[in-house]
């Protein structure tokens, strides 16, 4: 999906950072396809469950920013490969834990791992790259990153489903094991950043409503998707089958991806306002056909479209604005993922006790139109020409 030529040597340093990427946004959805086993396993309520997706994101949205600026000056690959040794260890307890609450301690540890761990993978990318290679090296470690969003929950899902949901959590383990070996005797070093600078203090207010619309799309993403697994079951799917219809939905959203690439550059503002609007659209036919299942499961299929680009689309649209150096611009994105993921989780584990499916749907639509209105209005946020960025 992502075009490689030019890269030269680089290439192979990239792939090792896309995998670890992939890793570690497995290891941050993983519960979401593993809900219904992971509550039965423990005796807690589905909702309970859903907070777990929530304390692991609030670390991240908590830490990404100060972590972020407190590390700068230390060298990249041992701090890199320390971040991928805590979401191994992350896993392998959530593997052994024998009480729920161990399992939410796990999940913590995993988030303030993750906290550090995208910053410093976005600059590993752009420092491994050859001069003027820059944007293909940060799309190919970006596949990496979309792989883990829409296909993570299927995948584990699926290990789960098969195995029983310990099981998926090894699975990971071993994948981290051979990317901490990568990144160990493959990947090459690279020089810390230099001191904090750049950007256009003026264009600040631009990056604030980027990173605001950016929250507010992954707020109501995640209102309804942590409970994915609740939605298809309860429309009737066997659960049996949820691994098959999450890979579905999941490559539904990796061809969003590819269709949507050419235009994430010509089309900025129209892409930016294209995917929350294409979410919003499809939760809410959902909001109106549920427990249908073929229109529910047609409208998923729609809402994942819709979803797919959205990482590109905001964290492209930060760094346009020009307002400061690519990584900070990165952290905020980072930062408001996850506070909107945190949010979502948690948002949606009070609604879905209270009031049901339906309900999770008719925020998640109200959460994702108004992203789509702030895309709009802020016509200096989202720019047809890119802007310089600094280094």
């Amino acid at each position: 999906m992502a075009h490689t030529g030019g890269l030269g040597s680089a290439r192979t340093g990239l792939l090792v950072l896309a995998a670890a990427a992939f890793a570690a946004l497995t290891t941050e959805v993983a519960p979401v396809g593993l809900l219904l086993e992971i509550s039965r396993s423990f005796g807690v309520e589905e909702a309970r469950v859903g907070v777990l997706v929530s304390a692991y994101a609030v670390m991240v949205a908590i830490l990404a920013i100060p972590v972020t600026m407190a590390t700068r000056r230390l060298r990249r690959k041992p701090l890199l490969i320390a971040t991928l040794a805590g979401f191994l260890l992350c896993n392998a307890l959530t593997f052994l834990a024998p009480s729920f609450g161990v399992l939410a301690l796990a999940r913590i540890l995993g988030g303030a791992t993750h906290a550090l761990f995208f910053s410093i993978c976005i600059g590993y990318a752009a420092r491994l790259a050859p001069p003027g290679a820059t944007g293909r090296a940060m799309a190919l470690v970006s596949v990496g990153v979309s792989a883990g969003l829409v296909l993570g929950v299927p995948g584990v899902s699926a290990i789960g489903a098969a195995l029983g949901w310990r099981w998926s959590f090894v699975a990971l383990t071993a994948l981290l094991g051979v990317v901490v070996a990568l990144a160990m005797f493959v990947l090459p070093d690279v020089p810390a950043p230099r001191a904090a600078g750049g950007g256009d203090r003026r264009r600040r207010p631009a990056l604030l409503l980027v990173v605001l619309a950016n929250g507010l799309t992954y707020l109501g993403h995640y209102v309804l998707y942590t409970y994915i697994s609740s939605l298809l079951v309860r429309s009737g799917v066997g659960p049996a089958w949820v691994g098959a219809a999450l890979f579905a939905l999941g490559a539904t959203s990796l061809l969003g991806i590819r269709l949507a690439a050419p235009h994430l550059d010509r089309r900025p503002r129209a892409s930016a306002a294209a995917v929350p609007a294409g979410m919003a659209a499809g939760i809410a036919v959902i909001a109106l056909a549920y427990p249908a299942l073929v229109p529910v499961f047609l409208a998923a299929m729609l809402w994942s479209l819709a979803f797919g680009p959205a990482a590109s689309v905001y964290q492209s649209a930060a760094v346009r604005t020009g307002s400061a150096e690519p990584e900070t611009a990165g952290a905020w994105v980072v930062a408001t993922s996850n506070a909107g993921i945190a949010g979502g989780a948690a948002l949606g584990s009070m609604v879905f006790a209270q009031s049901g499916i339906t309900m999770l749907a008719v925020i998640a639509a109200v959460l994702l139109g108004a992203s789509a209105l702030l895309t709009v209005v802020g016509r200096n946020s989202f720019r047809d020409v890119p802007a310089h960025a600094g280094s």
